[in-house]
């Protein structure tokens, strides 16, 4: 699992996806998460915009990813 740390404590599900270079535009995290090949704390996901916060957990091709709040 690797850890991804946010510098707020939320980030929205498209934002991340460009963050991470798993999506290279804001159409291509549409099409990935509306397809249903991202989950959200083992669930499929189909929010586009869905807030995630620390902990949680993002699953794209079977990578894991925690979200861990960035630590001053």
């Amino acid at each position: 699992m690797q850890e991804v740390v946010i510098s707020d404590s939320v980030i929205r599900l498209n934002s991340l996806l460009k963050l991470l270079n798993i999506a290279s535009s804001g159409g291509e995290a549409k099409h990935l998460i509306l397809d249903g090949n991202i989950k959200v704390n083992n669930e499929i996901c189909t929010v586009i915009r869905k807030q995630l916060h620390p902990g949680d957990i993002i699953t794209v091709d079977n990578t894991e990813y925690k979200l861990i709040e960035k630590r001053e």
